[in-house]
């Protein structure tokens, strides 16, 4: 298959296409390097997938870009590109918000009306649509009040979607992450803050009284929810949450952190951040109807492989120099 992957230097859009590559697909992935945080992570990123001769990078800014001549022949597409950061979206931020999560999205459904071949748009969307909800875990079905501007914008480009599909059937899929983790993930990220703070004895601040949850879910089962999403027929238009299916609260994460460091987190607290979520917990019952989607890895494990990862940058002197930034 000939896969478009936008937003292929970050977290997430690089393991999806190395998966892809893997898998003997072809993959041309976009990325405009924007500036939420330093290159030298998402170059890193995208090392193992310049690799393969069947990997092709076009550094592109899809708002203004030919999208025609790039999107041509492809059979799916991944649409991972995105402003990132629920706290960054308030304030003076929010038109890149508007422009690189809203305005991108209609572009590339717009594009995709005039592409035969087509046979899925896989979007990455996130919890962040519900905000605080009565009633755990979160079904599909659960009122969508989000929190942030973030989360509002995700929302919006989620509709958009679900129109495309109905009006135009352009077979559209999103998917609904829940507190993504593991290798790559991007340094001002929890997870990665969390074990930084503690493998260099800094205090590692928690916003709230630790006893949120989270729906931690591993890249690895991340990945495969996408290429469920691509490859099962008759699912054009749904809406599914992909997460693990077992939350644990901020303490319990530090707890198996502090196992893989063997040490103890110096915990300073502070206010809740405005729009945060209390609580998040995936009702995934509905991907597994639909999708076969099956989450197989722990948080013990999870996090043990982040760790490796992290041991591993440290060695790299560029993104050494760089990675405490984000130690806060």
């Amino acid at each position: 298959m000939k896969c478009i992957v936008t937003g292929v230097a970050g977290f997430i859009g690089s393991s999806i296409a190395e998966k892809l590559l893997q898998e003997g697909h072809e993959v041309i992935g976009i990325d405009m390097y924007n500036d939420f945080y330093p290159r030298i992570f998402k170059e890193s990123n995208i090392q193992v997938l310049k690799e393969y001769s069947r990997f092709h990078l076009v550094e592109a800014d899809l708002n203004t870009c030919v999208l025609d001549d790039l999107l041509y022949g492809s059979d799916w597409i991944f649409h991972l590109a995105a402003q990132a950061g629920v706290r960054k979206s308030w304030g003076q931020d929010f038109q890149s918000y508007l422009t690189n999560n809203v305005a991108v999205t209609q572009r590339l459904l717009e594009a995709a009306l005039h592409i035969p071949s087509l046979k899925r748009f896989v979007y990455a969307s996130s919890s962040s649509v519900y905000g605080n909800t009565a009633t755990l875990p979160i079904a599909e079905t659960a009122p969508t009040h989000p929190l942030s501007p973030y989360g509002v914008t995700k929302l919006a480009a989620e509709h958009l979607c679900s129109l495309y599909w109905h009006v135009h059937r352009v077979p559209t899929v999103s998917l609904r992450y829940f507190t993504v983790y593991g290798p790559r993930q991007r340094p001002d990220m929890g997870l990665f803050r969390m074990s930084m703070a503690l493998l260099y004895d800094q205090p590692l601040s928690i916003y709230g009284d630790g006893l949120q949850t989270r729906d931690f879910t591993y890249i690895d089962d991340i990945v495969a929810a996408n290429i469920l999403a691509a490859t099962t027929p008759n699912i054009e238009g749904n809406v599914l949450n992909i997460g693990s299916g077992f939350p644990v609260t901020l303490r319990e994460a530090i707890e198996v952190i502090e196992r893989q460091f063997n040490k103890k987190a110096l915990l300073h607290y502070y206010p809740q951040a405005p729009g945060d979520m209390r609580d998040t917990s995936a009702d995934i019952s509905l991907a597994s109807r639909l999708l076969g989607y099956h989450p197989g890895t722990s948080l013990e494990d999870g996090i043990a492989a982040e760790c490796d990862f992290i041991y591993h940058i440290m060695k790299i002197k560029k993104l050494h120099n760089r990675v405490f930034e984000y130690i806060r």
